[in-house]
């Protein structure tokens, strides 16, 4: 283990440093190991933020095409995430799923296989970036027009 790999693992997963060395010496250097390991620990840290307040709203709006439109109430629990490019690009990849998939209800939204990777559902793309940014997100609400 070296830095170099540290620093790949980092951008990879976007753990602290701290968290990477940890994951890589636990793994015994093994890098694809060290990459599951902190999946599986940030997916246990998300569980445990699933029950704190989500204050800080943010609507995105996306329109596919001149045909679909989709408006989406998605909520951190501070302006500084909801700003966060991570937070950004989940919020676009949910209104991407909405207008693809057109779900019922924020419930079965979450519980969809996501369209870009149909081994993870929508309820985990939304852990994987909790466990990023260290804050609980939740879908509030959600409209979907069609021409």
């Amino acid at each position: 283990m070296n830095a170099g790999d540290v620093k790949k693992l980092r951008e990879k997963t976007g753990a602290g440093i701290m968290e990477c060395k940890r994951a890589l010496e636990d793994a015994k250097g093994d890098f694809q190991k060290a990459e599951s390991i902190i999946s599986e620990r940030g997916l246990v840290k998300a569980g445990k933020k699933a029950e704190r307040g989500t204050k800080a709203g943010y609507i995105k709006a996306y329109v596919h095409r001149d045909r679909v439109g989709v408006l989406l109430d998605i909520h951190a629990e501070t302006d500084f995430v909801v700003k966060s490019d991570p937070f950004q690009e989940l919020a676009q990849e949910i209104a991407m799923q909405i207008a693809a998939m057109d779900p019922e209800d924020v419930e079965k939204l979450l519980e969809q296989p996501y369209v870009r990777d149909a081994g993870k559902t929508v309820k985990d793309l939304i852990k994987n970036v909790i466990a990023k940014v260290g804050e609980n997100i939740s879908v509030e609400r959600f409209c979907r027009y069609e021409v």
